[in-house]
């Protein structure tokens, strides 16, 4: 594949840092069904940037009331006022329909884009034809083993294999010997990763657990029935914030005496943690995804700037938050930028 862009192959993994005040803008929130919202940059209390107005699209697999995706969101809004970039994020879980949604920035001839690959195969085309038309293509979140086979100028996130090799070595440290990983999106490659992490690692057992993520109730029920039936699970690994509260209610509910531990934050979590309902979670900072990946194009196109050579991502996990050190993190997680 064609690439506008230099490549380098001796370049290493780095974490580059960047701050900025988040800002609320105009539009409403697009989660499912191929609807776009438009945020301006106006009013940027970091300040903002005097080079020509840019346009950047970012299409990501949100599904609808995750609130993970709240958090990267004010991270690319916060690159964006402070670039004088009109962002434009839309979403969708199903990927032919997330698909669509990139040939529609293609469509409007954008500056730049930022996708997810939580199924890259379903992306490989459309990714080829902004490469076809020149709109540099960056990813984040989700595809780090897969980004350079699509040909992406970048990636911003976490390598989910290692952070769940990670979370497995935690359970062996707490002693655990049967663990349940629920995955809340069958077929979503990042999460799948994340459980086969667990399992190589954890000397434990390991159980994967299939539930309907866009339908909470379901979740709570799967789960609940689960620990009923199998009274050795002594650890829930959940993947991400929302299912990780509902799976304490679950083990409530069940009369089950497993603990929880999770992949990702919001502010409810984090007071989950420091009142002990949840033992830990696995950070991999998703406003910090969100502005490098807008931040990426706005450097690329006005200086040239490509993070990690093309050849390395641009790693923003995993770290642990328990309670050891919750209390740093809370006064963010309120903000809802952690």
């Amino acid at each position: 594949m064609d690439r506008s862009y230099p490549r380098s192959r001796k370049l290493v993994p780095m974490v580059a840092m960047a701050a900025a005040a988040a800002l609320t803008l105009a539009g409403c929130s697009s989660s499912s069904g191929g609807k776009e919202s438009e945020e301006g940059g106006a009013n940027a209390s970091a300040g903002k940037a005097n080079t020509p107005r840019m346009t950047v699209a970012l299409v990501t697999h949100q599904s609808p009331g995750d609130t993970f995706w709240d958090i990267v969101r004010k991270g690319a809004e916060a690159a964006a006022a402070k670039d004088n970039i009109k962002l434009i994020y839309s979403a969708d879980p199903n990927a032919g329909n997330q698909a669509n949604l990139v040939q529609n920035a293609i469509d409007q001839k954008v500056d730049g884009i930022a996708i997810t690959l939580a199924k890259p195969d379903a992306m490989k085309d459309v990714v080829g034809k902004a490469t076809k038309a020149n709109i540099p293509v960056v990813g984040l979140n989700s595809g780090v083993s897969e980004w350079q086979k699509l040909g992406l100028m970048e990636f911003f996130g976490q390598d989910e294999t290692v952070a769940g090799e990670a979370l497995g070595k935690r359970l062996n440290e707490a002693g655990a010997k049967k663990a349940v990983c629920v995955i809340q999106e069958q077929g979503n490659i990042g999460l799948t990763q994340r459980c086969d992490g667990v399992k190589k690692t954890f000397e434990g057992t390991t159980e994967t657990l299939n539930v309907n993520g866009t339908d909470m109730p379901s979740v709570k029920s799967t789960i609940t029935a689960k620990l009923k039936t199998d009274s050795d699970i002594d650890y829930v690994v959940a993947l991400g914030a929302p299912f990780a509260l509902t799976a304490a209610q679950s083990v409530d509910e069940a009369g089950s005496k497993a603990k929880v531990a999770t992949f990702d934050l919001n502010k409810q979590l984090t007071g989950a943690i420091s009142k002990g309902d949840i033992e830990f979670a696995v950070d991999q900072q998703p406003y910090l995804q969100g502005y490098l990946a807008i931040d990426s194009l706005w450097l690329y196109k006005n200086n040239g700037n490509y993070m990690g050579g093309g050849e390395a991502p641009v790693l923003t996990g995993p770290a642990f938050v328990d309670k050891t050190n919750v209390e740093k993190i809370d006064a963010f997680a309120a903000k809802g930028t952690r």
